[in-house]
């Protein structure tokens, strides 16, 4: 083939293993797909209601849930700018690309900004987040940020750890969370684990198409809102209560709703919440232990180093020196037509992520695998064969 001749496109199915957005199960994509109905017909009322519901059964909250047209981003800026007000405080834990993404949002929001800060192959050190906590005796921190799971860096954060060290300081902070990439994937438990609010979107474990999120809003949280001073209008909660959906100041997006109704009862019904916790756990397992194993001869390694805070969600598998994680991530879509994700802010060229959230199952956890494997052998990256054989047995 001549350098100036289009590549080929593979034949087949793509296997689609980035970590966000995710497969769409097919009976989802077909619910998405329905006509035009009037957001205040009764007949649409009663499908809304009942996916706010099961959302709640998700979040396993009993509180308040807004929702918004747009992605998750949106979801964070609305709930920023409706419990707090200019020149507050928030404590962001480091985690990786997305927690220093939020860190900049509430910069840009007029806030002030404190880190803890983090190395992002171990995690953020609970001992620092007490000592911040305890170093704050006039309680100028409004609230403190966390990224459930990273998703640039496959960590997750234990949050409940985290309650623990904001009751043991006896600070009155509210506790905010990212839940995106760990939503309907891992365990999440709002209001056990004293969460005050907490973001999600629907193209993750949701296995929807990227376009609504929402947020989980606890009744101290709610306090803080009628306070709040940032400006807002879209995302204005005190606007929301006033709607019959309470929630969307603006045309409602009908066809997501249709979507969620089916992967709702996909998730609560069909398969059961624990079995999807359980199975992305299982899934998760087998991809560390390929990586593991190809981490032999010098290969690529995991990049978190912190077993107890492996994410069941993705992956990131950082490259050997030398070797470039861009060009075997095109070498993957381009010759086998699979799709992997990339390293983010700093990590980019470092890392490739393999994403194991939502729809997903063995076949396509192990067709990813091997053909991640195939990649490396055509071009050319050290690693251990046998990787598919190490997640062959912890699944069998």
């Amino acid at each position: 083939m001549s350098a100036s001749e289009t590549p080929r496109k593979p034949r087949g199915r793509q296997f689609f293993a980035n970590p966000g957005p995710t497969n769409i199960p097919d009976s989802v994509l077909l619910a998405t797909a329905h006509q035009t109905v009037d957001f205040n017909d009764p007949n649409f009322l009663e499908v809304y209601d009942s996916c706010v519901a099961g959302l709640k059964q998700v979040l396993r909250t009993e509180h308040e849930v807004f929702l918004y047209t747009g992605s998750g981003h949106a979801a964070w800026e609305a709930t920023l700018v409706n419990l707090l007000s200019p020149g507050e405080t928030v404590l962001i834990l480091e985690s990786g690309y997305f927690s220093d993404s939020w860190a900049q949002m509430a910069q840009d929001l007029g806030l002030e900004v404190r880190m803890v800060a983090a190395d992002w192959r171990r995690g953020v050190d609970l001992g620092a987040v007490r000592a911040a906590l305890a170093d704050d005796t006039a309680q100028a921190i409004r609230a403190v940020c966390v990224v459930h799971n990273e998703t640039a860096t496959g960590m997750t954060i234990p949050l409940p750890e985290v309650r623990a060290a904001l009751d043991a300081a006896g600070h009155p902070a509210l506790l905010l969370s990212d839940t995106i990439s760990s939503l309907g994937s891992l365990d999440y438990r709002m209001d056990e684990w004293g969460i005050d609010a907490c973001v999600g979107g629907s193209q993750k474990g949701l296995m929807l198409p990227t376009g609504m999120s929402f947020t989980g809003v606890s009744a101290k949280a709610m306090q803080a809102h009628q306070s709040s001073r940032l400006p807002k209008h879209y995302f204005n909660w005190t606007k929301m209560l006033g709607r019959r959906h309470r929630s969307f100041v603006g045309t409602v997006p009908t066809s997501f709703f249709y979507g969620l109704q089916e992967s709702l009862r996909l998730m609560l019904r069909e398969e059961g919440l624990e079995q999807v916790i359980a199975r992305h756990a299982r899934l998760a397992r087998a991809v560390r232990a390929a990586v593991q194993h190809w981490s032999g001869n010098d290969g690529p390694q995991l990049f978190c180093l912190n077993p107890a805070r492996y994410s069941d969600s993705v992956t990131a598998v950082l490259m050997p020196e030398g070797h470039d994680a861009d060009a075997l991530r095109a070498m993957a879509l381009q010759r086998f037509n699979l799709s992997l994700g990339g390293g983010l802010g700093p990590l980019g060229g470092k890392v490739f992520r393999i994403g194991h959230l939502g729809d997903l199952n063995e076949p396509m956890i192990l067709g990813t695998l091997a053909t991640v494997e195939l990649a490396m052998r055509v071009a050319g990256v050290p690693h251990a064969p046998g990787g598919v054989d190490a997640a062959l047995a912890t699944l069998a």
